[in-house]
């Protein structure tokens, strides 16, 4: 009896956080203290990132500080929480595509707020904070994909593995260079490069602090494809045809879909099969399985 309880408890909480808008992976309980954070992040200004809500029901999300290789300042971290929680409650969109400005990704942290959260406890927080901002972006109910023009260092490569694709131009480069800076990967992009390259390749790529390339990005499967566009315009051209072909039908259903595909990543199986009931009564007898029904119909006669 009390182990169902436990187990029922478990599934609840694992549930929660996988599927409700809003929540994230530490609070207080953890030691976490958000505001506070959030006040010394905002002492580092500096670039912005921009979200363009097209009616297609994509959205761009732009990492833009090109001075400093598009790196996050303080502000651009809050602001990227900011327009995360803007795409949790866009209700008509179905992807998403993350770029960087002027022909370049990110290079990760900008070092000045880096040096002036110098200690392990600030170290731990700001992990605390990215995690759970990457991980609300990896949860949102859009098929999202990386555009990778340039270079993707360091927490630029880890934002990289937030997203469910990436693609990547010929003179592309991800690198995770972490090691070199006397870490680890704190925004959660060592535990995701497990999950798309396997223990041993991520082990590969992170000890030797590995540059890849397009060829070798694309061997080991960490990108979809290499475009063949090299300008931005061209590229994001690119992205938008190649991310359509997953995004067409109406968003209840392309919503659906992502998140039944997230529970069956993140939760056993018993607690992804009771999601996918649940979102089965969500378009179940809509207006899309009406439609195609009826066209079905029309077919069969």
């Amino acid at each position: 009896m009390a182990g169902n309880l436990l187990k029922t408890s478990s599934l609840s909480v694992r549930t929660k956080l996988l599927h409700q808008t809003g929540l994230s992976l530490y609070n207080t309980s953890h030691g976490f203290h958000e505001e506070d954070l959030k006040k010394k992040l905002q002492q580092f200004p500096g670039g912005s990132v921009d979200l363009q809500k097209e009616d297609s029901g994509i959205g761009i999300l732009t990492l833009n500080n090109p001075s400093k290789m598009n790196a996050f300042s303080g502000v651009m971290m809050l602001q990227l929480l900011e327009k995360v929680i803007e795409l949790e409650n866009w209700t008509e969109g179905k992807g998403l595509i993350v770029r960087g400005a002027k022909n370049t990704f990110s290079s990760g942290s900008d070092l000045n707020a880096v040096k002036a959260l110098a200690t392990p406890e600030d170290g731990m927080t700001l992990c605390m904070f990215m995690q759970n901002t990457l991980t609300r972006l990896m949860r949102l109910p859009l098929i999202s994909v990386a555009l990778i023009q340039g270079r993707a260092l360091g927490g630029g490569a880890e934002v990289t593995t937030a997203c469910d694709f990436r693609l990547m131009t010929a003179d592309g480069e991800i690198r995770f260079v972490h090691r070199e800076m006397g870490i680890v990967p704190s925004w959660g992009g060592g535990a995701r490069l497990v999950e798309l390259l396997g223990a041993r390749q991520a082990l590969k790529v992170l000890s030797g602090a590995l540059p890849l390339d397009a060829a070798r990005a694309l061997s080991l499967g960490m990108v979809e494809e290499v475009l063949g566009a090299s300008d931005e315009a061209g590229c994001l051209q690119e992205a938008r045809a190649w991310l359509g072909q997953f995004t067409q039908g109406p968003p209840q259903v392309i919503r659906a879909l992502k998140r039944s595909v997230s529970s069956g990543r993140e939760l056993c199986l018993e607690e992804a099969l009771q999601m996918e009931k649940e979102l089965v009564g969500t378009v179940w007898g809509g207006p899309a399985n009406r439609e195609a029904i009826a066209r079905k119909g029309k077919f069969n006669k």
